[in-house]
């Protein structure tokens, strides 16, 4: 992409911001979550032009409260304090480096301190390129550059090891537990999601240096001991490459949107600076497609007023994305009860055919209970 077509897209995107708005930085979360519901334009175009989404959402009436409480923070960090305490012995023990066998065996821990978000990425790059081979190196909250719609994307893991081969491996820190072996699905495809985007910042640096399968670290069962999983993540990196392909052409979904579209919260009628009407911005948002799922509502500060928006609107969308698949053609609440009751459909359609199997089974279910209720 040229330095001119950047340019402009940087402009467009501060228009839909606001003259003199800070965009809202993008981190790894946020792009996972992006990966995670690749359709949604809403989401895209907001995060491309750095909107308070949050900010947005209150205005609309629909606040998202989601996010760790203080005591998980807390928690989070005593955890992760624990796992690179001592030089990081355990971590290394984590990554394979059996201390019974290997007594002695310790990891280099640069110094990644320098000013400014710049200075850290600087530092972090001359670490990467200045570890030594055949030793083990452990950069601790290393920053890293990813490119996101002509601008700069901060990613902070919470660790990057450097064998003794070369290779580089992200380390994620969670404080949810694996149990018996295994942890919740949900949370360690979150994690995955969030993992294979600091994998695409790695390979921005040096193609092919960095492991496509990560290491999740997370308390064992409910202990504070640290045990870990491997996490193979070749299927969100693909997933997160084709989002940020989208991104790179975000003018595409801001040029569909009406003239004078704004997300900006602050408006000046009569040289009085106030709070947008809510209307205002309520069309404004109403203008961009956006791509509801129930996952949305721990990831999308928007979830709220989207999952109302679908409701209203009866979209099944709402009911889960698995759900929608499964009804093909049937994308309304009311055109399922159609199908359904014999009304409208196409009978040869397997999802109107199971439906109308499922509404006859029920009729039988309701006729044999008020059978049996009469014989009571």
């Amino acid at each position: 992409m040229s330095t001119t077509h950047h340019h402009s897209l940087r402009e467009r995107l501060a228009a839909l911001r606001g003259p003199g708005t800070a965009p809202r930085p993008l981190d790894a979360r946020a792009l996972a979550a992006l990966a995670a519901n690749p359709g949604c334009r809403r989401r895209a175009l907001l995060d491309a032009a750095g909107v308070d989404k949050g900010a947005v959402a209150e205005t609309l009436g629909a606040p998202a409260r989601f996010g760790q409480s203080r005591f998980a923070f807390s928690r989070g960090h005593a955890f992760e304090a624990r796992v690179k305490r001592d030089g990081c012995v355990e971590l290394l023990r984590l990554l394979g480096v059996d201390g019974d066998t290997a007594e002695g065996v310790t990891a280099e821990v640069p110094d990644l301190g320098a000013p400014g978000p710049e200075g850290r990425v600087a530092r972090t790059r001359q670490a990467l390129a200045e570890a030594a081979p055949g030793v083990w190196t452990l950069l601790d909250h290393p920053l890293l550059t990813l490119d996101v719609a002509g601008s700069t994307a901060y990613l902070e893991p919470d660790a990057v090891a450097i064998a003794p081969d070369g290779r580089w491996t992200v380390v994620e820190i969670k404080s949810f537990p694996i149990l018996d072996g295994g942890a919740d699905a949900m949370k360690v495809g979150a994690a995955a999601r969030q993992s294979a985007v600091y994998v695409l910042a790695l390979d921005a640096v040096a193609a092919g240096r960095a492991r496509s399968d990560v290491l999740l670290v997370c308390p064992k069962d409910f202990s504070n001991l640290p045990t870990a999983e491997w996490v193979d993540v070749r299927k969100q990196l693909a997933v997160t490459r084709r989002q940020l392909t989208r991104l790179t052409r975000i003018e595409e979904i801001a040029a569909a949107l009406p003239e004078g579209t704004t997300f900006d919260l602050a408006y000046t009628p009569d040289g009085r600076s106030v709070t947008r009407p809510a209307a205002e911005l309520f069309a404004a948002v109403e203008s961009v497609p956006a791509a509801y799922a129930p996952e949305c509502l721990s990831t999308c500060e928007l979830a709220f007023h989207c999952r109302d928006r679908s409701r209203a609107e009866g979209c099944v969308d709402a009911l889960g994305r698995g759900l929608r698949a499964e009804l093909g053609e049937l994308t309304t609440v009311e055109s399922v009860l159609a199908a359904a009751g014999g009304l409208a459909g196409d009978p040869d359609d397997p999802a109107v055919s199971a439906l109308r199997r499922a509404a006859a089974l029920r009729e039988e279910a309701l006729a044999e209970a008020a059978k049996q209720g009469a014989g009571a």
